[in-house]
């Protein structure tokens, strides 16, 4: 084409002006190779200026990101110089108070990143344990056809007879043994078993495959082969119980199966007011010839008793942490120097390991207790009862501890409990626990923390105490107020006749003549039906359980 030619005519005119010049430049060049050149080089060129546009961009987009830095520190910078501005124009009481201020703010704002960055890693401890326990669900599945192929081939080798094939009919969610074999039923699923053996299983299987037991007896309408089952499972729960009363894992693995029992137990009952969300198959399984009110009863205080040894276990492992974490740890640093005149950090005959709690210990172990009860499959109503048992018994022994103590009556201690508090209350709110009514439980310690810190001189600080303080007596007001220890020579102590003041202020209240919480009283506990949407016929049976003796039916 014309523009080939051109370029071929340039060539060879650039070729004959610099042939004196260029040695060997009398040497035929082909038109074909000087085109193909040609196009080798607008080809390099158009790769050169891609590079450096490329190039460029980046080095316009690093540009960019260096030029928002410089925005983000100039404004820190800004801000910090008008606090320093703003602190040196406050008196040096108020310049502390503010420096705690800023410090309260920084904390708050690491400790939300750090549980961010904990749920994250939750998230992802839950989905490899999931992850797991489907490989394991595999693996036993395998072991299992395995162990059906070898005592197939077994049996076909002895006999050596042609049988005549069957038609395998649909299993109907029973479960059929001999009566000799129900000891070892117990001791298999009941009296010998780990939890860890099905940690990886349909949450409180052991509880379907007794219900399992029960629907078959029913179907054949044995009623000594229902009542022997359910008095041998209540009295093998009861004796791993008492085997293990202080193991919280063992404990809240049977307060999860026994209380799926009695959900089965009234889910198949027949009765209509309990078969309102089962599906025309579930309906199907229900019980045909006995009515089992009188088990469910048993099983319901059963229940009730497993939850109190629950409660008592976990309680038995907080309780020696609170008063460290929640009254004398230094969560707000800087406020170590703020004690109360004439008292010293106080000394204990306790030894260092128990000295050292800290409100993150509480909450690390409130946050192992959380993940057993939910992987076991505990009821979530369960769940936020036994959780605001617990925070309840925080509060009890954390008031009684500072209603006891004048080293820990001062404004630096209120400061730090309401601090500790409120990393209470984000947890309740981070683990979705705030309906529960824990954080309610928490009233009295709060407004504690609050009247610290309150001033204490005129009248109208008497009614404000006396209209802030009502989830604590009058007892407990007024002893706080005695025990309260000014900080400094500067701070005046709690006269007389302000603590008079506020005694008639509450005399309308008529508060019994309490001082000290019960710290062992304990909520009643309800347990509300929760029917499940599992059918009986999907339930698989791991061959770890060793129950070759039942036939699906």
């Amino acid at each position: 084409d014309r523009d080939t030619d051109l370029a071929y005519n340039s060539l060879k005119e650039s070729n004959l002006k610099t042939q004196t010049s260029w040695p060997n430049s009398d040497k035929h060049v082909d038109p074909e190779d000087a085109i193909e050149a040609y196009h080798g080089m607008c080809q390099t060129n158009r790769l050169l200026e891609a590079q450096l546009q490329e190039q460029r961009r980046e080095y316009e987009e690093e540009i960019e990101v260096l030029k928002d830095q410089m925005e983000t520190l100039k404004e820190a910078m800004e801000k910090q110089h008008e606090v320093f501005l703003q602190t040196l124009q406050l008196s040096p009481e108020a310049q502390v108070e503010f420096g705690i201020q800023q410090e309260i703010s920084r904390l708050s704002s690491e400790n939300l990143d750090l549980k961010e960055m904990l749920e994250k890693l939750e998230k992802n401890e839950k989905k490899l344990k999931k992850q797991l326990r489907i490989y394991m669900k595999k693996v036993q599945d395998y072991e299992a056809d395995q162990a059906i192929t070898h005592s197939e081939k077994r049996k076909h080798e002895i006999s050596r007879q042609v049988a005549v094939q069957r038609k395998e009919k649909d299993f109907q969610g029973m479960l059929e043994y001999c009566e000799e074999d129900e000891s070892s039923l117990i001791k298999n699923l009941i009296t010998d078993l780990k939890p860890q053996t099905v940690s990886a299983t349909v949450p409180c299987l052991p509880a379907y495959i007794l219900f399992m037991c029960i629907r078959h007896a029913d179907y054949i309408n044995d009623d000594q082969k229902v009542h022997s089952l359910l008095t041998s499972t209540i009295n093998g729960v009861k004796k791993v119980l008492k085997k293990h009363n202080e193991d919280f894992e063992m404990t809240s693995f049977w307060l999860s199966n026994t209380c799926r029992l009695l959900h089965c137990l009234k889910q198949y009952s027949g009765d209509t007011g309990f078969m309102t969300q089962n599906t025309p198959k579930q309906n199907e399984h229900c019980l045909k010839n006995f009515d089992l009110a009188e088990y469910r009863q048993v099983l319901s205080d059963l229940s009730i008793q497993i939850y109190q040894q629950l409660i008592k276990i976990a309680e038995g492992v907080l309780q020696p942490m609170i008063v460290t974490a929640v009254l004398e740890n230094e969560s707000i640093q800087g406020l170590s120097g703020v004690k109360p005149m004439g008292y010293r950090k106080r000394s204990s005959s306790r030894g260092d390991s128990e000295n050292a709690y800290s409100l993150e210990a509480i909450i690390r172990q409130l946050n192992t207790f959380l993940s057993i009860m939910y992987d076991q499959g505990l009821d979530p109503e369960i769940i936020q009862q036994a959780i605001k048992q617990l925070f309840y018994m925080i509060n009890a022994v954390a008031l009684n501890n500072l209603l006891l103590r004048k080293d820990v009556c001062s404004w630096s201690t209120g400061m730090q409990m309401r601090f500790n508090i409120s990393q209470l209350e984000e947890w309740l709110r981070a683990k979705n626990l705030h309906p529960s009514g824990a954080a309610k439980t928490l009233e009295p310690l709060i407004q504690a923390a609050q009247l610290l810190q309150l001033k204490k001189k005129t009248p109208e600080d008497a009614e404000a105490i006396c209209s802030l303080c009502t989830s604590l007596t009058t007892q407990q007001i007024v002893k706080i107020l005695n025990l309260y220890t000014p900080v400094n020579e500067f701070e005046e102590r709690v006269t007389v006749t302000f603590i008079r003041n506020i005694q008639a202020q509450l005399q309308e209240r008529n508060d019994p003549p309490q001082l000290l919480l019960d710290f062992k009283f304990m909520f009643p506990v309800l347990f509300p039906f929760n029917p499940s949407s599992l059918t009986m016929d999907s339930i698989h049976i791991p061959a770890s359980l060793k129950l070759e003796f039942l036939n699906r039916v």
